[in-house]
C-alpha cells in the first residue's frame, strides 16, 4: 500500500498540520482503536461513539498519526472540519495516484458476488485489488482503497446505498473506467420510496465515471433495459434475453456445478461455476463482460470462474450432523430470498426453511413476507419463521397450501433452536436465510452446537 505524508494527505483534504509532523507517514487507515494497525492513519468518526475519545488508545496500539476535528493531544495528526469527507478526499487522490483502472459494481441483489467474480476473472491477467467484505460505504471503500497496493492495475470497488446521494459520492471518489449495475430489486425500498427511486440511486454510479467510461447493464432487468441514456453513455447488456451483448445459453444446474455457454458477438465460452442456482448467471455475465472490456482471452475467462469460490456466508452449502445446511445468513431481500428457495427446492431429501425477516422494505414489509411465505410452501416441506414479521411468512404459508402444522412462527430464539433439534432428522437439508440484522448464524450455531462433523461440498 502507499506511503503517504501527512503533508501530502492534509494538501489532498484541505486540512493542517503542526509542521513539526509533516513528514510523518502512514499507511492505509483505520477508525477502530483496537483493531488499528501499525503505521496506519486513525480516522476519529463522530457517531454514536466519538472517535476523539479513542485517539490516545489508537496511537498507543501503533498508529502513526490521527485524522481529526480538534485536538486532544500532542500526536501527530491532521485537523479537519469533516473527518469522514476528508477520509474520502484523501482516498479520491491515493486512487489517482496508483492509476489503476476502476470497476465499480452496485445491484440491489448480488453485487457482492458479482464483485468477488469480477477480482477472480481477472486476477493472473492484472494486478487486482478489491473491496474486502462489506467494505462498500462512505468508510469502508476509501479505507479500502488506501490498503490497496502500489502497483495494483485493477481496482474493483463495490458501491452500496440505502439513501440517495450514497452512490454519487463513492462514485465521485472511485471516478469508474467501467461501472456495472447488476439489478434493481427492493432492498432498501423503505427510504427510496419506490424501485423507480431505487434505480435513480443505482444509477448515481455515473457520476463519477470517466469521460470514456462504459455502462453494463443487466438486459433481464426491464428498470435497466427501458433506460434513456445520455448520448455519451456507452451501454452493453449481459442477460439472457434477447439483444443482450454478453447473452446466456444452455443454463442447466448439474448436481453442484452451475453450467451455461456465454455468446458475445462470435465469442462462445463454456462457463462451469461451482454454485447452485440460476441467479448466479448473472454476476458470472457481468464478470465476463468486464473482462472482455478489459481484452481478457476467452480461454482465461472460463477457466477463471471455474476456479470460483463465493464468500463466506452466501450460500455456503455443507453437511454437519448428519444434514445437508445451506448457510445464507449475510443478507436478504426478497429476490435474494426467493432464489435460495428455489436452490433448496432443487434439493433431494426433506427440505427445511428457517427464514429469519427480511430489513428495511417499508411499507413493502407485511406483502413481501406473506409472498415469501407462499414461495416457501412451494419449495420446503417444513418452514421456520423468526423475527417480528414471521407470523406474516407463515400466514404465507398455509395461503400456499402448506398444512398449518408445518408453517410456523418464533419470535423467541431459544423456542425456534429447541423445536428444530425436536423436528428435524438426519438427511434434512435445511437453509438458513435472512437479513444479516437478524443475525441467523447465531440460530444455525445454537442448532449445531459444538461439532466437528463439518464437510464442505
Amino acid at each position: 500500500m502507499a506511503r503517504i505524508t501527512l503533508r501530502q494527505a492534509a494538501r489532498w483534504c484541505g486540512g493542517t498540520v503542526d509542521e513539526k509532523y509533516e513528514e510523518v507517514a502512514f499507511q492505509g487507515a483505520g477508525n477502530d482503536s483496537r483493531s488499528i494497525g501499525p503505521g496506519q492513519l486513525f480516522v476519529a468518526l463522530e457517531g454514536a461513539r466519538d472517535g476523539h475519545d479513542f485517539i490516545p488508545q489508537a496511537m498507543a496500539q501503533g498508529a502513526a498519526a490521527c485524522l481529526c476535528s480538534r485536538s486532544v493531544g500532542d500526536y501527530p495528526a491532521i485537523y479537519v472540519k469533516d473527518t469522514r469527507k476528508a477520509l474520502g478526499d484523501i482516498a479520491r487522490e491515493a486512487l489517482r495516484q496508483i492509476g489503476a483502472k476502476v470497476v465499480a459494481v452496485t445491484g440491489s441483489v448480488g453485487k457482492s458476488t458479482t464483485k468477488e467474480m469480477i477480482a477472480a476473472v481477472l486476477e493472473g491477467a492484472y494486478r487486482v485489488a478489491k473491496t474486502p467484505a462489506n467494505h462498500n460505504n462512505d468508510i469502508g471503500m476509501p479505507m479500502a482503497i488506501l490498503a490497496m497496493p502500489e502497483d495494483t492495475e485493477v481496482a474493483v470497488l463495490e458501491m452500496g446505498m440505502n439513501h440517495f446521494g450514497e452512490i454519487a459520492y463513492l462514485s465521485s471518489i472511485g471516478h469508474p473506467d467501467i461501472a456495472v449495475i447488476v439489478n434493481i430489486g427492493t432492498a432498501h425500498i423503505e427510504f427510496l420510496g419506490s424501485q423507480e427511486g431505487i434505480r435513480r440511486a443505482k444509477m448515481e454510479i455515473v457520476t463519477g465515471m470517466t469521460d470514456k467510461g462504459m455502462l453494463l447493464l443487466s438486459g433481464d432487468d426491464l428498470l435497466l433495459r427501458n433506460l434513456e441514456p445520455k448520448p455519451e453513455q456507452r451501454i452493453t447488456y449481459f442477460g439472457k434475453s434477447e439483444g443482450c451483448d454478453v447473452r446466456a445459453f444452455d443454463i442447466r444446474q448439474e448436481g453442484e456445478y452451475l453450467r451455461f455457454r456465454a455468446e458475445a458477438g462470435r465469442l462462445s465460452i463454456p462457463v462451469e461455476l461451482m454454485l447452485e442456482g440460476e441467479h448466479y448467471v448473472a454476476d458470472a455475465l457481468a464478470a465476463i463482460a468486464v473482462a472482455l472490456k478489459l481484452m481478457l482471452p476467452t480461454d482465461k475467462i472460463g477457466q477463471n470462474l471455474s476456479h470460483f469460490h463465493n464468500l463466506s456466508g452466501r450460500q455456503e452449502i455443507f453437511k454437519a450432523k448428519g444434514y445437508t445446511i445451506i448457510k445464507d445468513c449475510y443478507n436478504a431481500g426478497p429476490e435474494s430470498m426467493a432464489a435460495a428457495l428455489n436452490v433448496l427446492g432443487n434439493k433431494p431429501g426433506r427440505k427445511i426453511a428457517v427464514l429469519g425477516d427480511m430489513l428495511e422494505l417499508g411499507d413493502c414489509t407485511p406483502a413481501e413476507h406473506y409472498r415469501i411465505g407462499r414461495i416457501a410452501a412451494e419449495k420446503a416441506d417444513l418452514v421456520f419463521a423468526y423475527g417480528k414479521h414471521a407470523a406474516r411468512v407463515k400466514d404465507g404459508t398455509i395461503t400456499g397450501g402448506m398444512p398449518e402444522n408445518r408453517g410456523m412462527a418464533f419470535e423467541n430464539q431459544d423456542e425456534l433452536v429447541s423445536t428444530l433439534k425436536r423436528m428435524v432428522k438426519p438427511g434434512d437439508v435445511l437453509l438458513f436465510k435472512a437479513s444479516h440484522g437478524v443475525h441467523l448464524e447465531r440460530i444455525l450455531e445454537a442448532f449445531l452446537g459444538d461439532t466437528d462433523e463439518t464437510t464442505h461440498g
